[in-house]
């Protein structure tokens, strides 16, 4: 009788090799966690390398040189929190990979910052702080310093805590703290406080009701239609060509109207132009692209690919010219008054100081921005490229509305508004349309089954669109924003008050 092949198995051994794979796997977790603080960290010096540069054989060069990495890292921290919205719709309705929004949004952003971001460009000249009261040039420079350190850091709390802020609230209510801080509660404009804080409200809830209009124009006029292709063929070039014009109008605003001066007119007559040419291009494209389209709406997402490639790129764009201003804004200002000893109320900003704020915003995004990516993306609720391309048309459009009332608003609130808009709408749209429910109830004769499970108060409860954790996390961080950046910014100012004065 043959004998049986020996055993090779090695308890003792493969017990001691899984130990080893553990503990390799455990260092890769440990190593994937500190290479970007890693890279960042590098980035900061270089950061400060290269300001000194320009500054390091003046006076006060080494003041300058700080502020330069203080900049830096409240640029990253920019990165990391608010580009997160112009790529979070396509990545979430997977019309972009991870890495292809990543290197989409950081190009553009580094684009939109230097070809537009480094004109006239300060917080100070916006009217929170009145420069006539602060007439020493060291008391601006340490109340910029702490403005921009508590900004970056509060920023960085929120995106820590998985809280998309808005980053010109932060710097504006750190430029608050630190006014008040060294001179007083009179150096502020409070009317303009006022208005930002009530942008607090107005833009999230704008940004969502126009997400949800225009998902409740596309489900009745084209997805709950019984030809859905006709349907598509008629009203998806006019929703390309409206957000072309939308953008068009948005770029001009936000973009061309940091370089000259652009009114309200020349912005939409531009955006009717180019929507016109838009929608001409549009017709056959889409003609060609739902040819051999199966009569569903799984089938007609692939028609919103492409305009959410533009968005993500135009949004990236718009945001570094007008964004950057939140991290140079107050380095500017420090560069104005060490090199001057003097200041002023208007501030250009030198071209290296626009470099470290575009770099940095997408040094940033690149290291830390997929967290919050995701975030609102895929997981406040889920999107697919019909209901993402409502959330970037919403993006433009709200932006155009409140720039044309002069209301000040916030991109960040916009975008995560119009994300819960389109989810809490879809919750309302689901148990309530009367279009959804006759188109139910042609394609299936069991619909009263489904009927009845809708209406069921644990059903219903359970199919919930909208994750209610992420609304009460994201509104609680809106809400506390300014005033928590302004007292971290009187508290580090006094710090150094005490210390240097």
């Amino acid at each position: 009788m043959a004998k049986s092949p020996p055993t090779l198995l090695k308890p003792t051994l493969d017990k001691d090799l899984d130990k080893v794979s553990y503990v390799e796997e455990a260092a890769q977790q440990v190593w994937r966690g500190v290479v970007p603080f890693g890279i960042g960290l590098i980035f900061l010096l270089l950061a400060m390398l290269f300001a000194s540069a320009f500054v390091i054989d003046q006076p006060r060069g080494l003041i300058i040189v700080i502020a330069a990495a203080i900049g830096a890292y409240m640029a990253m921290n920019i990165g990391a929190n608010d580009v997160t919205n112009n790529v979070g719709a396509a990545v979430g309705a997977r019309a972009l990979t991870m890495a292809g929004a990543l290197i989409l949004a950081a190009v553009f952003e580094i684009a939109g910052a230097l070809i537009a971001g480094g004109d006239v460009i300060s917080t100070i000249s916006e009217g929170i702080l009145d420069p006539t009261l602060v007439s020493d040039p060291d008391v601006l420079t340490f109340a910029m310093i702490a403005a921009l350190l508590a900004s970056a850091l509060w920023v960085n709390i929120a995106t820590w805590t998985n809280a998309p802020v808005s980053t010109t609230h932060s710097i504006v209510g750190a430029v608050l703290g630190a006014s008040v801080s060294a001179a007083g509660f009179s150096s502020v404009n409070w009317s303009i406080m006022v208005s930002i804080t009530a942008s607090w409200t107005v833009s999230p809830l704008l940004g969502g009701a126009v997400a949800a209009l225009i998902l409740f124009f596309i489900k009745e006029m084209i997805l709950y239609r019984i030809d859905k292709i006709a349907a598509a063929r008629l009203w998806v070039p006019i929703l390309m060509a409206l957000m072309a014009g939308a953008f068009a109008s948005y770029l001009t605003v936000k973009g061309v109207g940091q370089v000259i001066d652009v009114t309200m007119r020349t912005a939409m007559l531009s955006g009717v132009g180019i929507g016109v040419l838009t929608w001409l291009g549009s017709v056959p494209l889409i003609r060609r692209q739902s040819e051999g389209l199966e009569n569903r709406n799984q089938s007609l997402r692939k028609l919103f690919r492409l305009p959410l490639v533009f968005s993500a790129a135009l949004l990236s764009f718009a945001h570094g010219a007008n964004d950057v201003a939140n991290a140079i804004g107050p380095l500017a200002a420090i560069v104005h008054a060490e090199r001057s000893r003097d200041v002023a109320a208007i501030l250009v900003a030198p071209t290296w100081v626009t470099v470290i704020g575009a770099f940095g915003i997408s040094m940033g995004l690149l290291l830390f921005g997929p967290k919050l990516i995701r975030l609102v993306g895929s997981e406040i609720t889920k999107l697919n490229p019909v209901r993402a391309y409502c959330v970037a048309l919403s993006a433009a459009l709200t932006v155009i509305i409140a720039s044309w009332f002069g209301l000040p608003v916030s991109s960040t609130h916009i975008a995560v508004g119009a994300v819960f808009g389109v989810g809490f709408f879809r919750e309302w749209y689901t148990r309530n349309s009367k279009r959804r429910i006759a188109y139910m109830r042609l394609k299936a004769e069991h619909f009263e089954i489904e009927d009845r499970r809708e209406h069921n108060p644990d059903e219903t409860r359970r199919r919930r669109l909208v994750r209610r954790s992420h609304f009460m996390t994201i509104i609680a961080a809106w809400v506390v924003t300014v005033p928590a950046s302004a007292g971290l910014a009187a508290l580090i100012y006094w710090v150094m008050f005490q210390l240097f004065f």
